[in-house]
């Protein structure tokens, strides 16, 4: 069992009259981490993929959730956005039935938030639980093995299922991609052609680590400007991908309205394009291991609560840093390379900006992600 990083955030927030709502992408271990949080105390396990379960929840009255709760201490409701009106449901549990701790875990960011966002205003916790982070992992087999598997990382990333069943990863991965990870995203929006949300990842898959042209993208598709917006969008509500903006202040020759779109796991991007070939092979090596670090900058910050902006930064000359990190109006500049052989950064920006500058590489990324 790997122990996730969140887990004692939880539990500090327990009995303090608000739900406690987890959500991710599917398969990333949010109901395994409810259930060792609850292990072995009184608690009520309701899971709305059934039926049965799903028509008790479904525009209840208080006194058939009290009859529903009894005596239990732990309510934790599971897959929760598939319960209609849920949201109300959960504010009545909140409201109505004191002295036990409701736990709530969903999917698919963009369906539940939109139920629960304003019936639970003042009334949850809510986390984001990702893939196993590189902390996460090397905690849980120690410091040589997690370095003896750096490539490997790279190139299967870190969906729990994936790290529990070595030798089957690229199985594990193609039936991630082709099975679950989009389900939220064709069931719970309109999106009539698969075929085009496949082709749009796939474009995006090729392209991290770029810069990403919203009419490019439309082109190559087959479909027009704001539904490829509109798909990214859904792609990022249920933590596929995320998008990083270009920076600017005050230079004329700035990119202004930029952006770069990443992998939350770089397994699942790798698995996309179906390439699983050694680094050494790879002429995609420097952009996976920016999307990989990027990656876990984002969960240490999510995780250890560093509200960061993320940015990238680049002139019409093509100078270029690699991610900017602006934190209570202090900059803190990055490149990143596989194998640092010289520090060069632009003079344009450094002129411009005050800020920190970072060089990391494999012999120093685990200070950047918060590894220690």
């Amino acid at each position: 069992m790997i122990q996730r990083q969140i887990k004692s955030i939880i539990e500090n927030n327990f009995f303090k009259n608000k739900a406690i709502v987890i959500i991710g992408a599917r398969q990333v271990g949010k109901t395994t981490l409810i259930k060792e949080i609850i292990n072995q105390k009184n608690f009520l396990f309701l899971d709305a993929d059934d039926p049965i379960t799903r028509k008790l929840l479904t525009n209840p009255s208080t006194e058939t959730l009290k009859s529903i709760v009894g005596n239990h201490t732990f309510v934790f409701i599971d897959e929760a956005q598939r319960i209609k009106n849920i949201g109300i449901t959960l504010k009545i549990i909140v409201d109505q039935i004191k002295d036990i701790q409701l736990l709530v875990s969903g999917s698919s960011s963009f369906e539940i938030g939109n139920l629960i966002n304003e019936p639970l205003t003042g009334r949850k916790w809510e986390y984001i639980l990702y893939p196993i982070s590189w902390q996460e992992y090397q905690d849980n087999i120690g410091y040589l093995k997690a370095e003896q598997a750096l490539e490997n990382r790279l190139l299967y990333g870190f969906y729990p299922d994936v790290l529990n069943n070595v030798g089957s990863e690229r199985n594990i991965l193609q039936q991630l991609v082709s099975s679950y990870l989009y389900r939220d995203v064709l069931s719970l929006s309109e999106i009539r052609k698969p075929e085009v949300l496949e082709k749009l990842i796939q474009a995006l898959a090729f392209q991290i680590g770029s810069e990403v042209n919203y009419n490019e993208l439309a082109t190559i598709v087959g479909i027009n400007k704001q539904t490829v917006q509109h798909y990214i969008q859904l792609l990022e509500q249920s933590f596929i991908v995320f998008r990083v903006p270009s920076f600017s202040r005050n230079l004329r020759n700035e990119i202004k309205h930029a952006k770069k779109i990443y992998f939350y796991d770089v397994g699942v991007r790798n698995a996309i394009i179906n390439n699983f070939n050694p680094l050494d092979l790879r002429n995609d090596k420097g952009a996976l291991w920016e999307n990989f670090l990027i990656a876990e900058r984002l969960k240490q910050n999510q995780y250890h609560q560093n509200y960061a902006k993320l940015y990238f930064w680049r002139t019409k000359q093509q100078q270029e840093i690699d991610l900017i990190e602006e934190v209570n109006g202090k900059l803190f500049s990055f490149e990143f390379k596989w194998k640092l052989t010289k520090k060069n950064i632009s003079k344009t920006f450094t002129d411009a900006y005050t800020s920190e500058v970072a060089f990391i590489d494999r012999t120093n990324f685990r200070e950047f992600i918060g590894a220690k």
